[in-house]
């Protein structure tokens, strides 16, 4: 698919210092550092310039292993100015893994933390780089790089490579050119009603889309100012989004579940205009007691591939249309096809299918892997299930590989799920299927108990099913757990939770 071609994509950071170089756009929590959109876009151009120094360019590539910090940010636009792309290594990964995506990667050299400098050991692939550099080092000192310099990008360079996690196979690397930021900057900010005077959190790390692409290029386009906190602590977070006086702010439902328990929670955030859950699906339940508590809550829905913002409804909708994400943002078509290639009729669930401007420009050194998520035409094949209501409103249902059969009956996780999720007793659950001898497959579900609950058992959870669900959505296998597998991303393994409920020996522990 073809989108409009401009000659050279506009750095929001050059814009932002002529037109007010005094307003903040960028807060370091952590190090107590504000940085005006003038004091960003020059130490943009000290890292532009040592990269330079370094033999970095055009077309090359930059990983960088660190929390959320202001260098990080800066290090990106210095990328987008000589034309490089920054890889953003996940710090969780173990050095195996590491040694994977830096070779697979093909970077040039290495800026970090030396906390983490020991997840690249000689074995982690360090050898293969050509240097590594402190990310606290300063480059006061070097040469000097003006707008003049500047790489005349094309739309669709790359401007960061982003490695998904995935239950099985090797990481993939999700390039994400210049006309997807771009594009994806302009649908947030119109359809999400953003503007200079906004102020949002960044939480989520930098290695995945959400640390990036939900509010800061958004905002940093708009002009307005970017919070970030090194990592995700509830009491932090809260007492945060108070300080900087922030007006949205996005968080994934495990966290939600962790500021509830908070001290902070529920104090008066007057400046906040809503909180938006992405990356899983919020339970009813938990959605419920963040609007208790007085907050604004709507739930989004976007993956590295495309967007990653790409619905939008208003605060009054998301109240009267429970579990549903609104209708497309800006410049994005969507269609949702059944396993026959027919699309989907009102109310009936399909595969939701993506095409757009804010797209990826494919995976890193695997063209085959792109053509298998990519129509002939252009369309993006998400993987997701989701079905469109009589008021043009989406509901995303769940990963159409997540879905099981279970006597002819298709089940979706995701629904069994939140149901199980509003037992008063249960953190957090996961539903996968099972293979069984007459039924084909049966959910399986593994439970968290909230942290003060000693007494829920897995005869009370399936009663509470079964006033909730049809019985064939009912899981016959219960697991109570303290904790879940998860991938790199934070998300449950899910793949692993099926082996362990397939196992002959779980499986005895635990039927019901």
């Amino acid at each position: 698919m073809t989108w409009p071609q401009f000659p050279q994509f506009t750095d929001p950071l050059r814009y932002w210092r002529s037109f007010a170089p005094d307003r903040i756009a960028l807060v370091d929590k952590a190090r107590n550092i504000r940085l005006s959109y003038s004091q960003l876009d020059i130490a943009s151009d000290r890292w532009a310039a040592l990269l330079s120094e370094k033999g970095v360019g055009k077309g090359h590539r930059v990983a960088v292993i660190a929390g959320n910090r202001h260098e990080v940010a800066e290090l990106f636009f210095a990328c987008m100015r000589i034309g490089a792309a920054l890889v953003p290594l996940n710090w969780r990964l173990a050095p195996a893994e590491l040694s994977s995506i830096l070779a697979h990667s093909q970077s040039s050299l290495i800026v970090g933390e030396l906390r983490f400098r020991d997840s690249l050991t000689i074995t982690a692939g360090l050898e293969s780089m050509s240097e590594w550099i402190d990310v606290d080092m300063v480059p006061t000192n070097s040469g000097s790089w003006t707008d003049a310099d500047d790489v005349n990008a094309m739309p669709d360079a790359a401007v960061l490579v982003l490695y998904t996690s995935g239950s099985t196979g090797q990481p993939k690397g999700v390039i994400i050119p210049h006309r997807q930021i771009l594009y994806n900057a302009i649908a947030t900010t119109t359809a999400w009603e953003l503007g200079h005077e906004d102020i949002a959190p960044v939480a989520t790390p930098f290695f995945h889309t959400g640390g990036w692409n939900v509010f800061a290029t958004p905002l940093w386009y708009r002009g307005g100012t970017v919070v970030l906190f090194d990592q995700f602590d509830p009491a932090t977070f809260m007492a945060g989004l108070a300080e900087e006086r922030c007006t949205v702010a996005l968080t994934v439902p495990t966290q939600l579940i962790m500021m509830l328990s908070s001290k902070e929670w529920g104090v008066p955030l007057p400046h906040l205009r809503f909180f938006i859950s992405g990356g899983a699906p919020c339970p009813p339940g938990l959605m419920e007691k963040v609007r208790a508590a007085g907050y604004t809550l709507r739930e989004g829905y976007g993956l590295t591939e495309c967007g990653p913002n790409c619905f939008a409804m208003s605060s009054e909708e998301s109240l009267e249309h429970p579990g549903r994400v609104g209708r497309p943002s800006p410049f994005l078509q969507m269609r949702l096809i059944k396993d026959d290639g027919a699309e989907a009729g009102m109310s009936e669930p399909g595969e939701l299918q993506l095409r757009g401007p804010q797209m990826f420009a494919g995976y890193l050194h695997d063209p085959e892997r792109t053509s298998k998520v990519m129509t002939d035409d252009g369309w993006l094949r998400t993987g997701d299930l989701a079905m469109r209501d009589e008021n043009g409103l989406f509901a995303i249902c769940g990963r159409k590989k997540e879905m099981y059969i279970s006597g002819g009956e298709n089940v979706f996780p995701g629904e069994v799920e939140s149901a199980l999720a509003s037992h008063p007793e249960i953190s957090e659950v996961v539903v996968v299927g099972i293979p069984h001898e007459l039924w084909g497959e049966t959910g399986c579900a593994f439970v968290v108990p909230k942290p003060a609950s000693t007494n829920v058992t897995s005869e009370q959870i399936v009663a509470f099913a079964r006033q909730h669900l049809a019985g064939y959505k009912v899981p016959r296998t219960i697991f109570i757990v303290t904790e879940l597998p998860r991938l790199g991303s934070g998300k449950p393994d899910r793949r692993e939770l099926a082996v362990r409920g397939a196992a002959p020996t779980s499986a005895a522990q635990s039927a019901v």
